[in-house]
C-alpha cells in the first residue's frame, strides 16, 4: 500500500492535515486531520508499508496490544480506502 503521491501530510500550529496538491487540489475537496498515531502510520504508508509492517511498527512505538494495534491500523486503512488516498 502507498499513500497518492497528490496528498502530502504537513503539521500546523501542532496538528497534522493532509494537504491535496497538483490535480488532487482542484478535485479533493475537505480536509483530513490526522492525530499524533495517524501520522505516524501516514508516514510509513508514503514509504509503501503494508499492514503487517504497520502493525509491527505500532506495536514497537506504542504501548498498545497486538489486537487493539490490528483494529486501528484496520480502521485507518479503511478510512484512507474510502476516501481514495491509497493507490
Amino acid at each position: 500500500m502507498k499513500i497518492k503521491n497528490d496528498f502530502i501530510l504537513k503539521k500546523i500550529a501542532g496538528s497534522y492535515v493532509v494537504v491535496p496538491v497538483r490535480q488532487q487540489a482542484v478535485d479533493f475537496s475537505g480536509i483530513i486531520k490526522l492525530s499524533d498515531t495517524g501520522a505516524f502510520l501516514w508516514k510509513l504508508l508514503e514509504d509503501g508499508a503494508d499492514r503487517e509492517e504497520l502493525v509491527a511498527k505500532l506495536l514497537d512505538e506504542y504501548l498498545v496490544d497486538e489486537a487493539k494495534a490490528e483494529a486501528d491500523v484496520d480502521r485507518f486503512i479503511e478510512r484512507l480506502n474510502e476516501v481514495g488516498l491509497l493507490e
